[in-house]
Order: structure tokens, then sequence, then C-alpha cells
């Protein structure tokens, strides 16, 4: 196995690696170091406690579709044909036979075949199995294999390219997919957020909430203070109309 491994920019630099947490991004950078030549890694719960990782961390890197699970309790980098080439003089073939015939590949990524459906809860991504049939596979017809299948609920980068604290977007993304609001509630939040932007409290960013915050709490309900300068526009308009100014 080599010592040396390459990452590429196209991925991470994306926006679905660099929203994640720092500790979830440790997390990958060393697997993927420690992964044998054709992306496996035999140890992740050792090398998540080695790096301070939570569960979450390795959760997380599931439902983004950074790594794949097998059953034996192996992962796969997903794009590891991407992150590395390595010449045939100095490849050493995995020795994770059965976990790699699962796998087929698609423009240099992994993917799992198929399996029958179970489902498996891990935050807001549900792992199911299923049957399928491959165009590049790497082993036999008709294997298992876990699918993430990741889905957010309607709206959401709407409403994260509305609200003005662009903070823990992972969380904030859990939030909404729980909520899963329908057209009539987006556009009310949507309101809502346009509303508190024209506060004092808003102006100040330290002072608006976490969007996980703002939608855990239904904060959209909230009564929104008025802004003191309309309040002293519509004074002098009175007292204009009255004769007084």
């Amino acid at each position: 196995m080599a010592d040396r491994r390459m990452f590429s920019k196209t991925i991470i630099d994306s926006d679905a690696f660099l929203d994640m947490p720092l500790s979830t991004q440790s997390l990958y950078f060393h697997m993927s170091m420690r992964a044998d030549d054709d992306g496996f890694v035999n140890n992740p719960k050792k090398i998540q406690r080695m790096v301070g990782a939570s569960d979450d961390d390795m959760k997380l890197l599931i439902a983004k579709s950074f790594i794949i699970p097998f059953e034996s309790g192996i992962v796969v980098i997903k794009h590891w044909r991407i992150h590395n080439y390595i010449q045939s003089d100095r490849y050493k073939p995995t020795v994770y036979v059965a976990e790699k015939s699962l796998l087929s590949t698609n423009n240099n990524t992994y993917a799992l075949d198929t399996g029958c459906i179970q489902d498996v809860s891990s935050s807001d991504t549900q792992v199911r199995l299923g049957k399928s049939k491959s165009k590049d596979r790497l082993g036999k017809d008709r294997k298992e294999q876990v699918t993430i299948v990741t889905a957010d609920a309607e709206g959401f980068d709407e409403f994260w390219e509305a609200y003005p604290r662009k903070t823990s977007k992972a969380e904030a993304r859990k939030a909404w997919n729980k909520l899963k609001p329908n057209e009539e509630l987006r556009e009310k939040m949507l309101a809502s957020i346009e509303a508190w932007k024209n506060t004092d409290q808003w102006r100040e960013p330290r002072y608006i909430p976490h969007p996980s915050t703002w939608l855990n709490q239904e904060r959209w309900n909230d009564e929104v203070p008025e802004d003191p300068y309309e309040r002293l526009r519509r004074q002098i308009e009175e007292m204009e109309r009255s004769g007084q100014a």
C-alpha cells in the first residue's frame, strides 16, 4: 500500500464537502490517508476515535455519499478513483474482494449495485437495499448493496439564500427536512425573514438566531418589532396632517 495519497479539488472544494463541519472533513481526510489502493478502510471506528470525531461525523459522511459502508464494518471512499491514480507496478489489490464485488463504477465513482429494501435511520438520510443491474460491474450479477438516498425537502436553498446568518448549514438542513414546510408555510417564513431584516435587532449579526434555531423554535411566528424610524415617520406625518408641525 502506498504511503502517499492525493485529493481532487473537484471533490474537497465542492459545497457539499465544505458545508460539513471541520471534524467531519478531518475524519474523511484521515480515512482516505489510511485506505488501501482500492480505497477500502477496514478500521473506520478506530480512526474515528483516534481523531476525536463523533458518530454524527461518520453518519454525515455516509449521508453525503462521501463514503460507502458495508455490513462487515468496512467502508470505501466513494470518489477514490477521482482522487488517486496508482501505477500498475505499485498497485496492490484490496483483500476485501467480497465488498469490492458489490461495487460498480460510473465516471470513476464507486456505487453499490443492489439488494432488498430495508430502512435504516441516520439523521435525515434513508439507507435502502434493493436489486438492480449495472453496465460496469466489478463482481457477480445480483449482489446485495447499500444505496444512500438523500432528498431535501423543497425550498431549503431558497430559505438559505434569504436567511442573513450563514451558520451550521447541515443543522439547518436537518431542521428544514424535519419540518417539510409546504408552499404556504415557506412563503410565511420568507416574509418573516424579510421583515426581521429591517429590525434593529437583526442589523447586528450576533443577535440573529442560528438558522437551525430559528426553524426548530418556529420563530417565523414571533411578532416583528416595529422599526423606530418608521414609527417616527408616521408620527411626523400625523403631526403634519393635524397642523401641529
